[in-house]
This record gives structure tokens, sequence and C-alpha cells, in this order.
């Protein structure tokens, strides 16, 4: 297929079309939502917890929490769990958290039968080697956001946080894999400032939540590798 970028190893592209186009031919998934639902994900299993994905937040969620015995994060930030990473630094270990998400979420549940990992800027070094494991074709999606009124919005992070990933992955690279792969190299060394900068960074701070998005922007301090197993993401470590 022309959209595929099937003549490579290492793959990049944007959120639900990029796993329609690349899940099925290939290896290994990489789910990427910096702020904040890979990050979230991240921090939550490596504390032990384990966390659902699910599509919408809405009383269907409420349902699905209670039919597996699982607590449900909020949509309010500022609530016991949420989307913001803050709320997830002290969850009990066996923690059984449904996390309903537009982004991150529902790409995790399109990935189909593809083995899938949610990757973020605090582990992508052992996101890379744990999908190297993997096979050698390796499919890297960064989630985006949305515009008001449902249409992809391309986040900067999202994209920073694919080619931390990508950078430390071996394989031939595809043009938008490469392209992924030097903004980071571009960023890295002010990354703090950047996120901060960025539309999304600035939205969230705006909102109170600078926190999270100093959270967000540490790069490479876990080895959590988040796989999602059975509807669920639970950690795995090296």
């Amino acid at each position: 297929m022309m959209f595929d970028q099937a003549e490579f190893d290492l793959r990049c592209e944007w959120g639900e079309p990029g796993v329609a186009q690349l899940s099925a031919i290939s290896d290994v998934v990489v789910i990427v939502d910096v702020l904040s639902f890979s990050t979230s994900v991240e921090i939550a299993t490596y504390r032990g917890a384990t966390v659902f994905p699910y599509r919408w937040c809405d009383q269907s969620a409420a349902t699905y929490a209670k039919s597996i015995n699982a607590e449900l994060a909020e949509r309010d930030r500022a609530s016991k769990y949420s989307l913001s990473p803050t709320s997830l630094l002290q969850i009990v270990a066996g923690t059984r958290l449904v996390l309903p998400s537009p982004n991150g979420s529902m790409l995790s549940l399109g990935t189909q039968k593809t083995p899938t990992l949610a990757g973020c800027l605090r582990n992508y070094g052992a996101i890379a080697r744990s999908a190297q494991r993997v096979g050698c074709k390796i499919a890297v999606i960064p989630a985006g956001e949305r515009w008001h009124d449902g249409s992809l919005r391309p986040a900067w992070e999202d994209w920073v946080g694919a080619g931390a990933i990508l950078s430390q992955l071996s394989g031939s690279c595809s043009p938008e894999a490469e392209a992924a792969i030097a903004l980071f190299h571009h960023v890295k060394d002010t990354i703090k400032t950047k996120i901060r900068q960025c539309s999304s960074g600035k939205e969230l701070i705006a909102r109170g939540f600078a926190n999270d998005v100093a959270i967000s922007s540490d790069l490479n301090v876990s080895d959590c590798i988040p796989w999602l197993t059975d509807g669920a993401y639970i950690n795995t470590r090296d």
C-alpha cells in the first residue's frame, strides 16, 4: 500500500489512521501520547497498577469498570485518579484502573492482535529495547490531540516522544521516522522548556497542571515497559 511505509523497518504515522495503516503489517506497535495517556500508564504500571484503556468517558465507562472490578479514572484532572500523571504518583499496587482517553486509549484498542506498548519520554529507552526484541518491523504512533470539531491535531510532544523511541531502534527508517528522530535530537537538550511552550503544554499549564507537564518531560528516567495484555497495560521490566 502507498501509505503503509512497508519497505522500511521503522515506521511512524499519526493517530487512528496510522494505527489502521501500520499495525497489521508491523511486529509491534508503540502508542505515544505524552500529555498524558502514555505518561499516566507508565507511572501507574510502574507502581504496580493494571490499566485498562477505554475509549469513552461516559456512563459506559463506569459500567465497564464495575464489570471488571476496577476503579474508574475521572474526567476531572483534580480527582483522585485521572489522566493527570500527578494523580497517579501514589496509586496503590494492585489497583485495577479504567483509563478513558479519546486518543491513547482509543489507539491502544485499535491495534487488534499486534503486540502493543505505551511509550513516552520517561521510558523511551526501555520501550525501544523491548520493542526490538519482538521484531524488526516497528510502528511508532504519535497519538496527537483533537480539535474542537473532532479532527486530529498533530501534537508536538507526541512527535518528539515518537522520535525519542525511534532514535534508539535499529533498522531502516521511513522518511516520517527520520523526521521524528531529527526533531528529538534537535530539542532533547531543551525539552523542559520546549514542552512548556508547545500548545499542549501551554494548555495544561493554563489549567493549573504545570506539574503534569514537568513530569511528562523527564527523559529516560524509567525502566517501566507497559505491555497491552488481555485488554490491559501491565509493567514488565527489562
